[in-house]
């Protein structure tokens, strides 16, 4: 089928023969849908494929993912058929069934699936890419045994060393070592979670059934039904992966394991165990060094804040802190600022909880609270280590703090994190650890706060319309309404059917003019903070977001989501 699409766009003058090559070259390299890395590569949109099937076989084409299909639809093809054959059922119409092909011209099929169902079959074309979206979407995720048997996955530095000859027994179901179907299974899923650029994977087990979550641009969608009853063994499985007590299942673990694909790609993962009340959940979150951006330009910075960002992290002292929740993007903010940094003539050290990703030149120390090795010990060691810039992974306590406040004010210019709602609020925080307003203003230059939106996804971006006041209710100025011309992705199997692919960053930079200590030192609130601050010029999370907006790069909800409206 996919030598057979690849021809039809060929031939339609959609693609040039060296564009096929490259997109079939993809397909060797990953596995997947050829369809789905010519739309990657950015060949071509979905819609085009679709268009050109359509002319190809003159049958109608329809957008498969747009459908709502009834459940007593879905039952009368079993998902075997489905799959194999590249099709789905979409609906029915009293004796007649409307079926989704990726290939309609096989007349045998049709014959066949007339038998089963005792209905006349009504063709249409679907492109293979959102078929199988909506199979794994209705009849619920799956990783097939050609995926299992072709993970080629290869754990470095593994050692089977088994507590007991049990836990062998339940690991290695076959007695064939590496063929086992449970080694199989662990292996598919983290080579598929690698292909589709998921963020975290979720092994979640509850009383009657047992799934797997990928976590894709900040969305949970469901991705596999794992064997029945294989829970304990999946769990094991993985801790001996990563090197945990398999043994032991009544408290928390933390690991790391490192895999390698058959074509040389490598990937660390952090592994979290977590006992509950039906077995351990496992939650995989993947440290993806090429999807790391050490480009601010490509961050997500407005231009006049990417220059006072990098006015601030040049300079040779004081501190530059960087807040937001977890999983708003901080971790890529300070690599891309440690990088701009990185030069033979600056001696960086970094104290970080855990390491996520390994940068050439720089000093990096994994915390290991076990043997007393915390941020606050590292940091008084740091400062006998002749640094010129000092990161610390997140400022917890005051100690920590007080040592970090210690540095940026001795010639160091150190960089740190916090867990606040905004830049403004940050201040606040750091006055109930106990840090003096008097140090905060002498040694802090920027606040800087990060959240993270989605990208509308390019192949299924579609123009809508929304009533003027729902702009205004998010804080647009009447006269700027106009300006505003708004997208959101119907949905498509390049975006998981979720119209967003990709994110990016908004930020709120606070800068620390002679106004703003005189607030800080007689006490300001974090309104107050705020006020003065977008009085100077601050573009606020919110505005950030409306940029984007206005852009045509997100969407309202995710503007909700991921931003305060301005008070």
């Amino acid at each position: 089928m996919s030598i057979k699409i690849g021809e039809i766009l060929v031939k339609q003058g959609l693609l040039k023969p060296e564009q096929l090559s490259a997109a079939l070259d993809e397909q060797k390299k990953n596995g997947g849908k050829l369809t789905a890395d010519i739309i990657r590569l950015g060949l071509l949109k979905e819609n085009q494929i679709l268009r050109a099937m359509e002319k190809h076989y003159q049958v109608p084409g329809v957008e498969v993912s747009t459908f709502e299909i009834d459940a007593s639809v879905i039952a009368l093809i079993k998902k075997e058929i489905c799959e194999r054959q590249g099709l789905i059922p979409l609906q029915k119409a009293g004796q007649t069934l409307v079926v989704a092909f990726s290939d309609p011209s096989n007349v045998m099929v049709r014959e066949d699936l007339r038998f089963l169902t005792k209905m006349k079959i009504q063709p249409v074309v679907g492109t293979e890419t959102a078929i199988q979206s909506s199979i794994d979407k209705y009849y619920g995720g799956s990783i097939s045994m050609k995926q299992m048997d072709t993970a080629g996955l290869e754990v470095l530095d593994e050692e089977f060393e088994f507590a007991n000859s049990s836990a062998a027994e339940i690991i290695d179901q076959s007695g064939a070592g590496d063929e086992a179907p449970i080694v199989k299974f662990v292996n598919a899923v983290l080579a598929d979670a690698m292909r589709k650029r998921v963020s975290d994977i979720h092994f979640e087990p509850y009383e009657k059934r047992y799934r797997v979550r990928f976590r894709i641009d900040g969305n949970l969608v469901e991705a596999t039904a794992p064997p029945a009853g294989t829970a304990a063994a999946i769990a094991s499985r993985i801790k001996i992966m990563s090197k945990l007590d398999i043994a032991e299942k009544r408290r928390p673990q933390d690991g790391r394991l490192k895999v390698r694909t058959t074509k040389g790609k490598e990937m660390d993962f952090r592994v979290s165990v977590l006992p509950c009340i039906w077995g351990e959940k496992i939650v995989l979150r993947l440290l993806d060094k090429s999807n790391l951006q050490l480009d601010m330009t490509k961050l997500g910075f407005e231009e006049d804040d990417l220059k006072i960002f990098k006015s601030n992290i040049n300079l040779p002292q004081g501190m530059v802190l960087i807040t937001g929740p977890t999983g708003s993007g901080k971790t890529n903010t300070i690599y891309s600022a440690l990088s701009d940094l990185n030069r033979t003539d600056t001696n960086i050290s970094t104290a970080e909880d855990p390491v996520e990703f390994n940068l050439e030149g720089i000093n990096q120390v994994q915390m290991n609270s076990d043997i007393g090795l915390t941020f606050s010990t590292a940091l008084k060691t740091f400062l006998r280590q002749d640094p010129d810039v000092v990161l610390v992974g997140e400022i917890r306590d005051y100690e920590t703090a007080e040592i970090a406040f210690k540095a940026a004010s001795t010639g160091h210019l150190v960089v740190s994190t916090l867990h606040t709602n905004d830049a403004p609020s940050t201040i606040v925080r750091l006055t109930e650890m106990g840090v003096a307003p008097y140090i905060i203003t002498s040694t802090v230059n920027l606040v800087v706060a990060q959240r993270l939106v989605g990208r509308i996804c390019e192949n299924c971006k579609t123009p809508i319309e929304v009533p003027p006041q729902t702009l205004i209710n998010l804080g647009v100025a009447p006269a700027d309404v106009k300006d505003y011309s708004l997208f959101k992705g119907r949905g498509c199997s390049n975006c998981n059917n979720t119209g967003i692919k990709g994110r990016t960053a908004i930020f709120e930079l606070m800068s620390m003019s002679e106004k703003m200590k005189e607030a800080i030192l007689k006490g300001a609130s974090t309104g107050q903070l705020r006020y003065l601050s977008r009085e100077q010029g601050m573009r606020t999370l919110r505005r950030s977001a409306l940029l984007k907006l206005r852009r045509g790069m997100t969407t309202i909800e995710e503007v909700l989501n991921a931003s305060v409206k301005d008070v």
